[in-house]
């Protein structure tokens, strides 16, 4: 029997690209949108779920084990972005981000664990982010809470060890996709102190998404995961500078760090 995979926001971009290669390759897919009945076209199929929304969590997660008779493989991909100027983002703002990066996917983790541990058996996959690795000028809740997921995913790792399950982050850069589009942006503030170096930092971050690496490389990066016997805790996918970033801010001094990212960013 194929194994069962489940993927929090398979609808697009990276979670559609690896729901698509899975599928390719003879796994039991199941992905997931808040309004599955808008895509069309679809290779595998699409449940409702809303990852700030624990009752769909459950009736989602009910419904590929009533359908299958198992969950094998859980990637926990959906997320939102957000910019701004953390003085002038709305607190409301910060809140639903946290509830769709962070809270959300340790929801779907609660909820599949269960079946997970009847098995003795199943691999947790959280999509966080590179921004994750550092605080990022105007990225600052966006990076905060992808280095949460990262963290708890080391925690709940070594708590589900001993019923035979794993939990790893997959922490990618720039890719082309859609999550600009998605993105909650802070207004730019006409006469505001930040209003010069927001609108800059934005230009710059849209343009890289426009020139970002292709998802089917994230794709390969979790097939080659889910076929470890005994996956690392943390991955990284993305283009070398990116990586490198994360080596550099273990080495370098937090101040030297943090000049470079300021002229990175032209600050």
């Amino acid at each position: 029997m194929s194994k069962v995979v489940l993927i929090t926001g398979g609808s697009s971009g990276i979670g559609k690209a690896i729901g698509e290669f899975l599928f390719h390759k003879g796994f039991t897919v199941y992905g997931t949108s808040r309004n599955p009945e808008k895509i069309i076209n679809s290779l595998f199929p699409l449940i409702a779920l809303d990852v700030r929304n624990m009752e769909s969590i459950t009736t989602a997660v009910a419904k590929v084990i009533a359908l299958s008779g198992s969950i094998d493989i859980v990637i926990n991909n959906a997320g939102v972005g957000i910019t701004g100027p953390i003085e002038e983002t709305p607190t409301e703002e910060m809140k639903n981000n946290f509830d769709t990066n962070f809270f959300g996917p340790i929801e779907v983790m609660k909820a599949v664990l269960p079946q997970m541990r009847t098995q003795h058996s199943g691999l947790i996959i959280n999509i966080t982010s590179i921004a994750g690795y550092m605080g990022l000028p105007y990225r600052g809740i966006y990076s905060a809470s992808k280095a949460a997921l990262e963290m708890v995913t080391e925690a709940i790792n070594i708590e589900v060890k001993p019923f035979g399950i794993n939990v790893t982050n997959v922490a990618p850069g720039e890719f082309a996709t859609d999550i600009a589009s998605h993105r909650f942006h802070a207004p730019i503030i006409e006469g505001s102190a930040y209003e010069i170096p927001y609108k800059n930092t934005l230009n710059m971050m849209n343009n890289h998404l426009n020139t970002g690496d292709n998802p089917d490389d994230m794709a390969m990066a979790i097939y080659f995961i889910i076929q470890s016997k005994n996956p690392k805790i943390h991955y990284k996918v993305g283009a070398f500078m990116q990586k490198f970033s994360i080596v550099l801010k273990r080495i370098l001094p937090d101040k030297v760090y943090e000049k470079m990212l300021m002229n990175h960013y032209k600050l």
